[in-house]
């Protein structure tokens, strides 16, 4: 494979730190955007600008380019210059992870009906106290899959009459994607750890400062 996205599967000493570093950071993603104990749907941009933090550490700032454009819906950010979709999912099962947000239930039929792979993905399985990964879904991994079932079991559509916000990878779509031999993984165990966390601290300290 020639994506440059391999190689982060292939460093034993950054491997251990994803290990080690991840779940400090994105719990402490979830305090930052949590309030009064519930989680708030800014934690997803959070995240996602930890994995783009991570490819800055691993292949410099450069050549990660993160200031994409909205009209690339799957698009969170390009690693020398190739797109890449960042997704994260939360427990054990791997349904839910979105394609397009959306409550228009005609956008989400026109989208499934164009739809095509377009990008690598790196997904994040959260299992807090238990075991969760880090994934590389190549674009032709994606692709071979797509051609082999079809878009209709490729493809999960919202249900008439609910708001769940958004198409999705359907469940077996996806375990057939992370099951590929030549999708990478790196498990990890999804510890807290105790931090003593002021929301308002940064922004006290940016006042304190003398002009």
């Amino acid at each position: 494979m020639s994506n440059r996205l391999i190689e982060i599967f292939e460093d034993e000493k950054l491997i251990t730190k994803i290990k080690k570093r991840l779940p400090y950071l994105f719990q402490l993603a979830e305090l930052e955007s949590s309030r009064a104990g519930k989680i708030g749907m800014e934690v997803g941009s959070l995240r996602e600008k930890i994995i783009v933090a991570l490819l800055i550490y691993k292949f410099g700032e450069k050549n990660v380019e993160n200031e994409i454009p909205i009209t690339e819906p799957e698009v969170d950010v390009k690693l020398f210059g190739e797109p890449i979709s960042i997704k994260t999912i939360t427990g054990k099962s791997f349904s839910g992870v979105k394609l397009i947000w959306t409550v228009d239930p005609q956008k989400a039929k026109e989208f499934r009906e164009k739809y095509y792979p377009y990008c690598d993905i790196l997904m994040v399985q959260i299992n807090w106290n238990n075991i969760g990964g880090f994934y590389y879904i190549p674009l032709e991994v994606q692709k071979r899959l797509f051609g082999k079932i079809a878009r209709q079991n490729y493809i999960k559509l919202p249900k008439p009459g609910t708001n769940p916000r958004g198409v999705e990878i359907a469940k077996e779509a996806l375990l057939n994607l992370i099951k590929d031999s030549d999708s990478k993984r790196i498990e990890i165990y999804w510890q807290r750890t105790e931090i003593k966390f002021n929301s308002y601290k940064k922004w006290i300290d940016l006042w304190k400062k003398e002009d």
